[in-house]
């Protein structure tokens, strides 16, 4: 009895921490203006599912407003990026999208970082395809993010692409068939967007989603997981202009899915630093 009311309180204050964190939230965003000349004013969009949508736990960090820092938001208006900075469901909180357009900001401070966000929970890679409409938000998400980054590049220059996808394809034939989906799916980007270089980074998927408990709390392997890891390191060697990061050493909220805040913040800085190395090196001027 006594383990039981300790178990209960335990979970009431997770709850309550979790409310009281929640409710960081920013209630109004600020509308910004973009800079007057579209190449100092850098593009970033951000695909793929939930983990890169976000749904670690909002904290007071999360929320302050960087000058240098904007998001496309819901409307098409160009605001402010706070967390959450995905719109994609209810339960979209902080992922790598804000602390990845910090760090871009601190490493130029010539320029304005814009993150067009259009990453959608739970979509698998085939969801990222033209036409194709996804049951669970009744979106269009290859569509939508096509449409969000043309809206964008009124005011801006596209400098790269991050991708977290690969939870809902880690399964056999997923896996099996990934590497051609996913070199089709830069492809087409880069095609449809009229940016044939333009850096693409995805993302590994993270320890705790290749090793899980199975309903016995004995440890399973997901060697489909680990596959589709293989595949996301390789895909350079057959891809110009692409780069990836591993998700070693993060954590999750709870449920062996979803990066938690912290993790999030560090997946978003992994990005930056790829992404960079990606980008070709600013000219020197001759004098």
């Amino acid at each position: 009895m006594l383990r039981a009311l300790l178990l209960l309180l335990c979970v009431a204050a997770l709850l309550t921490d979790s409310a009281g964190a929640q409710s960081l939230r920013p209630k109004r965003r600020e509308l910004a203006v973009p800079p007057a000349h579209k190449e100092e004013f850098r593009l970033y969009l951000l695909v793929g599912q939930s983990n890169m949508a976000g749904r670690g736990v909002v904290e007071a960090q999360d929320t302050v407003p960087n000058r240098r820092v904007l998001r496309l938001n819901a409307a098409g208006q160009w605001e402010t990026a706070q967390d959450p900075v995905h719109f994609d469901k209810s339960v979209a909180g902080v992922g790598p999208g804000l602390s990845f357009g910090r760090a871009l900001a601190a490493q130029d401070t010539s320029v304005v970082i814009g993150l067009i966000p259009c990453a959608v929970g739970g979509s698998a890679i085939s969801f990222w395809q033209p036409g194709a409409f996804y049951p669970a938000t009744k979106t269009n998400p290859y569509d939508d993010a096509i449409r969000r980054a043309r809206t964008a590049m009124q005011a801006g220059t596209l400098a790269g692409i991050i991708w977290h996808q690969g939870e809902a394809d880690s399964n056999p034939a997923g896996s099996a068939a990934y590497a051609q989906h996913l070199t089709a799916l830069i492809a087409r980007f880069r095609q449809d967007l009229q940016l044939p270089e333009v850096p693409f980074v995805a993302g590994q998927l993270p320890d705790f989603q290749i090793v899980k408990p199975d309903s016995l709390g004995q440890p399973r392997t997901n060697e489909a997981a680990r596959r589709l890891n293989t595949t996301v390191a390789r895909l350079g060697r057959s891809v110009r202009h692409y780069g990836y990061v591993s998700a070693e050493g993060t954590a999750h909220i709870g449920d062996q899915t979803h990066f938690n805040a912290a993790s999030a913040r560090l997946m978003g800085q992994r990005y930056a630093a790829a992404m960079q190395r990606l980008q070709p090196k600013p000219k020197r001027l001759v004098r």
